[in-house]
């Protein structure tokens, strides 16, 4: 995609505590001419934005209707409860859903978290919004359960969290419209939140940078080395054995040289 076919900007949706800061720069760095905009969304509009083509893709929360979007799942979250600080849970490192038993439990409307059973007591009403009843755990009126993105998003002085470990999890996914064909700068974000390098990236990446070429050497002259290797081979080792028995020369070998100390003896007459 190319020339005046090229979109003016990518704009991603994103929902609540989902954090695209590391992915925005790495397609600021990749794709240069093509900003990418930001737009934050609750996770109900989100959907209505990726439907309606206001969001090309979006960072949003499980589950997602896959009769007309598709979704890569990304990462899973830890589920925090938020209390205050001089809370008796905030003595212990984790808890578990049973030690809420005796709290009373909001839960927003907004919540993100899919319950089969809440746990602790119910308040009288539902806070609006995860905003709302954090102002709540602050004036003493119950204890939050959320994903830990959403509890250092809404952090106070004042308040504090610790992992709920059997309570329900969210998951964070990378959403899009389904096509028959993934647009090009969608398929350029999928590969950047899976990790491709640039060259093995789908999308618009440049191209791969040319390879260089391994020189070979040049093959050494038959006679030199061939030559050394048969000298050695044959002759050399015949002519030196030779020469250190009888180095005058001659026709002599290995009588030759037994038969030189009877020629000094004087012969009896």
């Amino acid at each position: 995609m190319t020339g005046s076919e090229a979109p003016h900007s990518f704009r991603l949706a994103y929902v609540p505590g989902v954090t695209p800061t590391k992915w925005v720069r790495v397609w600021n760095e990749r794709l240069p001419d093509v900003p990418l905009t930001l737009v934050q969304m609750s996770p109900a509009e989100s959907f209505g934005a990726l439907r309606g083509g206001d969001a090309d893709a979006g960072l949003v929360r499980l589950p997602v209707d896959r009769t007309d979007l598709s979704a890569i799942p990304l990462y899973t979250e830890t589920t925090v409860v938020v209390i205050p600080k001089d809370h008796l849970v905030a003595a212990v490192e984790e808890i578990t859903t049973a030690d809420l038993a005796d709290e009373i439990v909001l839960h927003p409307l907004d919540d993100t978290l899919h319950w089969e059973e809440l746990p602790g007591r119910p308040a009288f009403e539902r806070p609006a919004t995860t905003a709302d009843a954090i102002e709540l755990v602050a004036a003493g009126i119950g204890v939050l359960v959320v994903p830990q993105s959403l509890a250092r998003l809404h952090h106070r002085k004042d308040l504090t969290y610790r992992p709920v470990t059997d309570a329900p999890e969210s998951r964070v996914a990378l959403s899009w419209q389904q096509e028959d064909t993934t647009p090009d700068l969608v398929e350029e974000f999928i590969g950047i939140v899976r990790g491709r390098t640039v060259n093995s990236t789908r999308g618009r990446g440049g191209p791969t940078p040319p390879q260089p070429k391994t020189k070979r050497k040049p093959a050494a002259a038959a006679g030199g080395k061939s030559g050394g290797r048969t000298g050695s081979a044959s002759g050399g080792k015949t002519v030196g054995k030779t020469g250190g028995k009888n180095p005058r020369g001659g026709s002599g070998g290995a009588k030759g040289g037994k038969a030189t100390p009877k020629r000094g003896k004087p012969r009896s007459r």
